[in-house]
């Protein structure tokens, strides 16, 4: 296979010759006096430093935007949604032409209400929204067995205070007892639940209809779809299929856009196909066409569990039928394929609609982008913006922020940070989920700074955060030892007046189990089906996330299993999981079976997927998987990014396949891609291997002169490279030149030097290396011991190894008599080899 990929390879670099040798330089030695280290941080402000994390400023900023919403039940400001999907547009038109003209003739007027009512109204109208329980508190008598609560509802309404009667119509349902049960009737609940539609209060609607027994009363069919889109927004997705079957069993006739909802339900729920397909028959039984809402929403349920095939099926059926597909229809089917980051199927659709006449708009365009960059080419779904222009489809914050997240998730922050700069000179204004893919990204990287001014620039283009702000930030405290942090933001959430939802359970669960804290995991899993939410492929993704970190990848199959027989199909997430959770745990063959499945065309080949498995078997250092993946990437016509490259170049380094590193090189350059440290050191190593201790010494001068910065395993390499060509000057002025860096030297830099005099048989430098060792605090191990003993036996120095051994104790008093005895049979085996 060698040099297949690349034919026009550049040749090896012919090795430098090393400098001339002075031989009046001053010998280094392994002493503080000659070799001074740097200062060692104290242990507790290492502890400090590690576990410090500046979540009170961040927590303060946040705080500062965020409005506090005290409701007695619900979790959501009590105002319209500008981000809703078409089911909730489609109800929003309809309640606006049934409450309009609720009142008859009385439309826009209040002289149907008598005139305490009346007056009543006018003393909540003057009340300020946070003064409103109050002031119902203080008028309860009246409000409870007075006043007629319809009217005073609906006068509320009229006077464009929809807000006010939500906030009475959640007072009143909290305060009733048996004494005034009746005061809630059929009228009553019809009028709150168009209003509740109307306004998008989604969350309002499935908490009031979890304590009001709803099933009490005789509501018309537009009602209880709307009851139904409540718990569908809300993820209550058996609540919602239980009262489908309620109103079934009246014998109520659900509409299109009922069943359209239950759909919906469906699809979100997962693990649903079979049960939307009986759907779809029921609507041809009874007659129902067919409509847009309908076609989409079936096929963004296949986009959401990655059935490919069933959405091609489905749409070439409908056109069979006789169906004439429209923009949201294709849009849909173009989410498909985005999710999945096959652009050349999503590039079919486009060209598709072309031909039809079916004319793009900017969700198309939108889908394009997030197609492209799910299969790696962010830069060009990010020319897709100009691409927009041209055509007159001006880009949108969706366009941006699809781009900027891919940035963020391919860890280049500052691309994104600068897409996000050019987004605002263009005059598209951010929104919250902008916001969100920002702070997301910079939490990552622990750039509290310039998360604080995102915080800011939230402010003062006067976007609040929503509940994905704060899940945002549990996820940026869900890393190991900040278990407290995930504590305190879930508290302050709390606080703000977000009640978790699935998604935050999700996020939750996650958290804690990156946290280490397995149990937390656990309870929250359970405090999230106490809550009434139904576990999804999400929720069991999130339980593998936990498990995966410790490579348990026994108790992940069993988790895996367990989603399989609830009737979960795993999706590409639950894969990658599962990969890694082999290859945490170091199980190669686990690794080889998800790959057989790949390549056999049973699990679809996504970008994220087929990278998932370079990486796996890098770690498990398997060559002939890894090239096997590789190739399959770059066979989908997928964009490698730097780290896959990084890890290409480093295997073959290890193997001493050379010329297949200077492949990875080239094939860099060849993608605009910009070297990081991780490039810079597996050149290093990979001329360190082949003994071209000179050119790894090149490479580390080359990334000094480009002010790159160096860490120990630069310098670390460089050692390695000269102390196995028996370069130990050489070797000592690299330490020199790190230790003046301000980098202290580990176990494995002393290892590095005790094996290079070792083999050379300078047993007098050895005993200067482990005495500095032991002054550095930083205590001999096993292999070190281990390597010296080597060295004198293969010097045939026997007796010595003998003297050196039984000597340990003297400067290392805490090595074990096992160890011990383990060295001394060690040198008996090669006496008698």
């Amino acid at each position: 296979m060698e040099g297949t990929l690349f034919p026009n390879r550049p040749a090896f670099p012919v090795p430098t010759t090393k400098p001339s040798s002075n031989p009046n330089h001053n010998r280094l030695k392994f002493n503080t006096s000659s070799l001074p280290l740097p200062p060692l941080i104290p242990l507790n402000q290492q502890q400090q430093s590690a576990n410090s994390f500046p979540l009170d400023s961040l927590l303060q900023h946040l705080l500062h935007i965020s409005a506090p919403v005290k409701s007695s039940l619900t979790s959501s400001h009590v105002v319209p949604s500008h981000n809703q999907d078409s089911l909730s547009a489609h109800f929003r038109k309809d309640d606006a032409v049934s409450l309009g003209t609720a009142g008859g003739n009385d439309a826009g007027s209040l002289d149907f209400l008598p005139l305490k009512c009346k007056l009543l109204l006018d003393s909540i109208l003057e009340q300020p929204v946070s003064n409103s329980h109050s002031f119902f508190d203080s008028v309860k008598s009246e409000l409870l067995r007075e006043i007629d609560l319809m009217s005073l509802l609906k006068g509320l309404d009229i006077s464009g205070s929809s807000e006010k009667a939500i906030l009475l119509f959640e007072w009143v349902v909290v305060n009733l007892d048996a004494s005034n049960s009746d005061k809630l009737d059929n009228q009553i609940i019809e009028l709150m639940v168009k209003i509740l539609g109307r306004e998008s209060q989604h969350s309002v609607t499935s908490k009031l209809f979890d304590v009001i027994p709803y099933k009490d009363f005789t509501l018309d069919v537009r009602a209880w779809t709307t009851i139904l889109h409540a718990y569908s927004r809300s993820g209550k997705y058996d609540k919602a299929i239980a009262l489908f079957d309620f109103m079934k069993g009246r014998s109520l006739n659900p509409t299109l856009v009922t069943y359209n909802v239950m759909l919906d339900v469906y699809g979100k729920k997962g693990r649903s196909w079979n049960k939307i397909l009986d759907l779809l028959d029921e609507m041809k039984s009874v007659g129902l066409e067919f409509d847009e809402f309908t076609c989409s929403t079936v096929l963004s349920a296949c986009g959401r569990e990655g059935l490919l095939e069933e959405a091609k099926s489905f749409f070439d059926e409908l056109k069979l039928s006789g169906y004439i597909p429209g923009t949201v229809t294709y849009n849909s089917l173009l989410q498909v394929y985005g999710k999945a980051g096959i652009y050349n199927e999503a590039l079919s659709v486009l060209r598709e609609m072309e031909e039809k006449n079916c004319p793009p708009d900017s969700v198309t365009y939108n889908e394009l982008v997030a197609a492209y960059v799910r299969a790696g080419f962010q830069d060009e779904g990010a020319a897709f913006i100009e691409t927009m222009a041209q055509k007159g489809i001006m880009p949108n914050a969706i366009t941006y922020t699809t781009v900027i997240d891919a940035y963020g998730k391919a860890g280049k922050e500052d691309r994104a940070l600068s897409l996000f700069r050019q987004m605002k000179e263009s005059g598209c204004v951010p929104n919250v989920c902008t916001y969100n893919s920002i702070l997301g990204m910079l939490g990552k990287k622990s750039r509290v700074d310039d998360m604080m001014e995102i915080i800011s620039d939230m402010k003062s283009n006067g976007c609040k955060p929503n509940r994905v702000t704060w899940n945002t930030m549990l996820v940026m405290c869900g890393n190991k030892g900040m278990q407290k942090y995930v504590n305190r933001v879930f508290q302050e959430m709390k606080n703000c007046g977000f009640e978790p939802d699935r998604d935050t359970f999700n996020t939750l669960i996650s958290a804690y189990g990156r946290c280490g804290s397995e149990i937390s995991a656990s309870k929250m899993h359970e405090e999230m089906i106490k809550a009434g939410f139904s576990p999804c492929i999400t929720t069991y993704n999130a339980l593998l996330n936990a498990l995966a970190r410790r490579g348990d990848w026994r108790a992940s199959e069993s988790v895996v299993l367990d989603l399989r027989n609830k009737g979960f199909k795993p999706n590409e997430t639950t894969y990658c999981l599962m990969i890694q959770s082999y290859s945490k745990g170091g199980n190669i063959r686990g690794i080889e079976r998800i790959a057989k499945e790949i390549y056999d065309g049973h699990i679809f080949p996504s970008w994220m997927l087929l990278r998932t498995l370079v990486l796996a078997n890098f770690k498990c250092r398997s060559l002939v998987g890894m090239e096997r993946a590789f190739q399959e990437f770059l066979k989908n016509g997928y964009k490698p990014d730097l780290v896959l490259f990084n890890s290409m170049l480093s295997i073959f380094s290890r193997n001493r396949m050379y010329d297949r590193a200077q492949d990875m090189i080239h094939f860099i350059r060849e993608n605009g891609l910009k070297p990081d440290l991780v490039t810079y050191n597996s050149l290093m190593d990979m001329y360190a291997r082949a003994g071209d201790c000179w050119k790894a010494q090149e490479v580390l001068n080359g990334l000094l002169e480009g002010n790159g910065r160096p860490d120990l395993v630069s310098y670390n390499t460089v050692i390695k490279g000269f102390c196995r060509q028996g370069l130990m000057q050489e070797a000592m002025r690299t330490l020199t030149e790190m230790t003046n860096r301000g980098i202290r030297p580990c176990i494995v830099t002393y290892n590095t030097f005790v094996a290079g005099f070792s083999a050379r048989g300078f047993f007098q430098e050895v005993d200067e290396v482990i005495s500095y060792m032991i002054e550095d605090n930083c205590r001999p191990n096993e292999l070190t011991y281990t390597t010296i003993v080597d060295g004198f036996c293969k010097a045939k120095k026997y007796k010595d190894a003998m003297e050196f051994v039984s000597r340990i104790k003297e400067k290392d008093g805490l090595y074990g008599e096992e160890s011990m005895q383990r060295l001394v049979s060690r040198i008996r085996e090669n006496m008698e080899s």
